[in-house]
């Protein structure tokens, strides 16, 4: 699907960003892979480990529409990493997150229909369903957005889906690193925000890998959901630092104490597959099917019950503390 195609990611440089490139290089033959930021010393230093002939380094900033429109001529699919992810940062910083997370999105779903690429995908996040900070309510008005520029297409082929899924283990900010640093500067304790507190957990590469199959998935505004483990914030601090004392420092602003990721409100607009759900929008495309229970891979999902929450901690699946030493 990706052969001889041009792919841009915003926010590339991320850790989703290399994990993708790194997936991409390895099993496919992209005619152009452009990595979209702001950051040219991240650039840089991502460029001495991909240097391959289809790579291109852009800078430029997801709020400016000028330069994401030059950055997506000729482009053929599209992913938007982009973002102000950390919590309390945007709680502290509202609008440079809604710049960033809500502007940002527009000017892509803009640039998108102008040149007529064929398929956009938005990461969202676990924190976009039923919102308590400010990040997760930019990320849900993201959401939106990309789901409704399937209205606005008119004659044009372009498509616009949303992935959103948990914590990433690992990534740039996630809490992994954290403990790991602890661990390495020998500090006495780990500080826990709460001791009851649950997390989605997925892998970058299984990430990378379900927004890849997305692509093939989509038929336009769906919100795809990964079926993903969830964890217990006690079992992640013993399976990284097992010797060391547990200081329990309260809820940071703009936190859950678990994460939710198809919400009971929207259970009626939720279908179930094999191993994700799809939350369908609840606007109807005039100009589309809305008919989502058989996606493009003649993949068969099924309405969940009325009331239906896929939260964090009601997950049937949580990893042990083995397996999460195994995903480290």
């Amino acid at each position: 699907m990706f052969n001889n195609k041009s792919i841009l990611i915003t926010g590339g440089t991320g850790s989703f960003g290399k994990k993708y490139v790194e997936t991409i290089l390895k099993s496919y033959k992209p005619k152009r892979l452009i990595i979209f930021s702001r950051d040219e010393l991240k650039q840089f230093e991502m460029q001495q480990q991909y240097d391959a002939p289809c790579m291109r380094y852009f800078i430029g900033d997801v709020r400016d529409k000028d330069r994401v429109k030059i950055a997506m001529q000729n482009v053929d699919f599209v992913i938007h990493a982009a973002a102000i992810k950390q919590v309390p940062i945007a709680e502290y910083n509202p609008l440079e997150c809604i710049k960033t997370n809500i502007y940002g999105a527009e000017s892509v779903i803009e640039a998108a229909i102008y040149h007529n690429v064929e398929k956009v995908i938005a990461l969202s996040t676990d924190k976009a369903a039923n919102p308590i900070n400010l990040y997760g309510a930019t990320k849900l008005a993201s959401d939106k957005l990309f789901v409704a520029a399937n209205n606005n297409v008119g004659q044009k082929q372009t498509r616009f889906a949303v992935v959103r899924y948990g914590n990433v283990v690992g990534s740039r900010g996630s809490v992994v690193p954290f403990f790991k640093k602890r661990v390495e500067e020998k500090q006495t304790y780990l500080p826990i925000t709460d001791p009851n507190m649950t997390r989605f957990w997925i892998t970058l590469e299984q990430g990378v890998q379900f927004v890849l199959k997305n692509f093939s998935r989509m038929q336009g505004g769906e919100i795809f959901v990964p079926k993903i483990p969830s964890i217990r914030i006690l079992d992640l601090a013993q399976a990284y630092a097992p010797h060391l004392d547990i200081k329990i420092v309260g809820i940071r602003p703009g936190e859950k104490l678990h994460e939710t990721m198809c919400p009971a409100d929207d259970s009626h607009h939720t279908l179930e597959f094999d191993d994700h759900y799809i939350i369908k929008p609840s606007i109807t495309f005039y100009q589309l099917d809305n008919d989502f229970s058989v996606n493009r891979l003649q993949e068969r999902g099924y309405p969940v019950e009325q009331g239906y929450e896929y939260s964090s901690h009601n997950n049937p699946y949580f990893l042990s503390i083995e397996e999460i030493k195994a995903l480290s």
